[in-house]
């Protein structure tokens, strides 16, 4: 019996264009030591252009390269089936007129969203009628309501995101996060599917 060797495929890894990758790249390994390193060295894949943004690397095509390479070892997947690689391009310094015109868009957007959320619901009359039943008197702007609630609400999206900037108040993921790291789940098995497919297709042929 051979030595046997477990590799654990890393499922995402985020490289630059034009790159080899080696095993250790791709993978986690372990098993005899004295040959991992060797293993680990071990040529698997060249990021070329025709890639785009995003290639999968099978697990199965590594095990046989492996084996064709190293035919006394034995050899164990574990864990994923692919690594996802998401290949950087070359990003152009941002222009600042161009962010201040997305921001700008944001936050307009934004205040338009929170304003006829609050025209929707009367939220002006139910302010009103709050004042009249606590003080007896009617006016047009209760402002005393309306200030802490303004500045109530700016709070609570900063504590509901868990941000302030670049700053974190705790560990606790946002929603926000929640659902980008559920997005990022989907688009990866859309991916590794995708990707798949394509690949058997070209080998059938």
């Amino acid at each position: 019996m051979g030595n046997m060797i477990y590799l654990r495929m890393k499922k995402t890894i985020e490289v630059n264009e034009n790159k080899s990758l080696q095993l250790k790249d791709i993978a986690f390994i372990t098993g005899e030591y004295s040959i991992i390193e060797q293993l680990g060295k071990t040529f698997i894949y060249k990021v070329t252009k025709s890639d785009k943004t995003i290639s999968v690397i099978e697990g199965f095509t590594v095990v046989d390269k492996l084996v064709n390479l190293f035919p006394e070892t034995e050899f164990q997947l574990l864990g994923p089936n692919q690594t996802i690689i998401n290949i950087k391009k070359t990003i152009r310094k941002r222009s600042v007129l161009i962010v201040t015109i997305i921001w700008l868009l944001l936050f307009i957007g934004a205040s338009m969203a929170i304003m006829n959320f609050h025209y929707d619901v009367s939220m002006q009359e139910v302010q009103q009628r709050l004042h009249y039943l606590m003080t007896g008197e009617e006016t047009e702007y209760p402002l005393w309501i309306q200030i802490p609630y303004s500045i109530g609400l700016g709070v609570g999206m900063i504590l509901f995101f868990n941000h302030l900037f670049k700053k974190r108040f705790n560990e606790e993921p946002s929603p926000l996060e929640i659902e980008m790291f559920k997005y990022q789940q989907d688009l990866d098995g859309y991916f590794a599917y995708y990707e798949n497919t394509l690949n058997y297709k070209k080998h059938d042929k």
